[in-house]
């Protein structure tokens, strides 16, 4: 098993969900698609209120090379377009469509064979298809493979270290002929002679059989990881698979490395056969008290209250409901907040679990969170220098190199909240970066 210094064991629940398989999620009476679902430029909408539209038409794009339009996900009539607060805790503009007629299915118009096509018309079919990181990253995916020179690897990540989420682990063990050729999409796109995929030995059942599938075919090799929270994580996932180190500012592709997660290499493999959109994704729907949970194939788009209704929850009384996996995920204001293209799950947790509930102390400075930080840093003291405003401190002290895994959370006696100190720092800091950039 490969492995990584620092990280943390952290409770697993996955036994909800680990041995069910993806199931459709009923589509809601309206979606919610927000303009802006990718690391980059948002879209503006091309549709206004009163448009018909219908499964997979393109209803957002930008003229930025960093962006990828959107999709609508059902059949049904744009009742308005406005701005609207959405899971990340941003605005962005949103199209939001009533849904008609029971069948939102998509139907390919084409058939094309990867082999025949070249790197310019497979990086045009993932653009077109809006394909981003849908392991959190939300990265343009057609930026991110449209390298200039070949790379060594390209480095699958079935990892899935975060508690409760299986919705990766069950596209690994379901799908597992779509992420193969996915797989060599890429590898073909991008120049690589090695495709390997890591995945942590607690799910034994998709080893054995990407094992199987990949067993003749000398582009691949299957990657046991140990079982440590971040393990998942690219510059983790890239030191574990290959011993390679992501330099400082560096990305990954000049260490010879492209990362992917499995259900964006699955959307690739759809785009560039069929033509198919980024329009739905599997989705995990977990928690203690959720009656029903499961992995669902869901519309983007599909409220999350819609969702938990789907699973047989009906109240929500001292619970949280959270976007995302439990270490790195967002709490919702809403039940209306709209899955987007790298929701990975939908979790209701109860209070007691969520620790944002409780007051937070000043730093004691334990170390716990120094020592368990994958990327090196000293999470105590980049929180201390974001609480009161010293962004100076904060660049010295690398706080861009952090990847905000939310591992010092979870080691923090005192329950600083140090991944929400960070992410409301990060941007004055890169905007700081920038202006010393443009005045040089």
């Amino acid at each position: 098993m490969k492995s990584f210094k620092g990280g943390a064991h952290v409770p697993h629940f996955k036994r909800y969900t680990d041995r069910i398989q993806i199931q459709p999620m009923s589509v809601p009476d309206r979606v919610i698609i927000p303009m802006h679902q990718c690391l980059g430029a948002p879209c503006e909408p091309l549709v206004k209120a009163g448009d018909r539209v219908r499964v997979g038409q393109i209803i957002g794009d930008s003229g930025e090379m960093i962006s990828a339009p959107v999709h609508a996900s059902v059949n049904g009539v744009v009742e308005k377009v406005e701005t609207l607060a959405y899971c990340s805790g941003d605005v962005a503009k949103s199209v939001i469509i009533k849904t008609e007629g029971k069948d939102h299915s998509f139907e390919p118009s084409v058939k094309r064979d990867p082999g025949a096509m070249s790197k310019e018309e497979t990086i045009q079919a993932i653009r077109d298809a809006g394909i981003v990181g849908m392991g959190g990253a939300s990265f343009p995916t057609h930026v991110n493979v449209n390298t200039r020179q070949p790379v060594d690897y390209l480095v699958l990540n079935g990892a899935e270290c975060e508690p409760f989420l299986t919705c990766d682990h069950r596209a690994m063990v379901e799908r597992a002929d779509e992420l193969v050729a996915g797989a060599e999409i890429l590898s073909r796109v991008i120049g690589a002679k090695k495709c390997l995929i890591g995945i942590e030995v607690n799910k034994p059942d998709a080893l054995e059989t990407l094992q199987e599938k990949t067993k003749d075919n000398e582009l691949f090799e299957i990657v046991p990881l140990a079982v440590k929270y971040p393990q998942g994580f690219k510059s983790i996932l890239i030191k574990s698979a290959t011993g390679r180190d992501v330099r400082r500012g560096a990305r990954s592709a000049e260490i010879g490395c492209i990362v992917r997660n499995v259900g964006t290499t699955i959307a690739v493999y759809e785009a560039v056969v069929y033509g198919k959109p980024l329009i739905e994704r599997v989705i995990t729907v977990s928690g203690p008290q959720v009656p029903h949970p499961g992995n669902f194939l869901t519309k983007i788009g599909t409220p999350v209250g819609h969702m938990l209704a789907h699973c047989g929850v009906t109240s929500y009384e001292d619970m949280k409901v959270i976007l995302g996996g439990p270490m790195t995920g967002r709490a919702q204001d809403t039940l209306e907040a709209p899955v987007i293209k790298n929701s990975t799950g939908v979790l209701m947790l109860p209070v007691e679990m969520v620790r944002e509930h409780a007051p937070h102390e000043h730093c004691v400075r334990c170390g716990k969170c120094v020592a368990r930080c994958p990327m090196r840093l000293y999470p105590n003291q980049l929180s201390i220098f974001a609480e009161t405003e010293n962004y100076e401190g904060l660049e010295a002290w690398n706080i861009m190199d952090c990847m905000e895994c939310g591992i010092c959370v979870f080691s923090c006696p005192s329950n600083r909240p140090i991944l929400e100190f960070i992410r409301h720092a990060k941007p004055v800091v890169k905007k700081m970066e920038l202006v010393r950039k443009q005045a040089q």
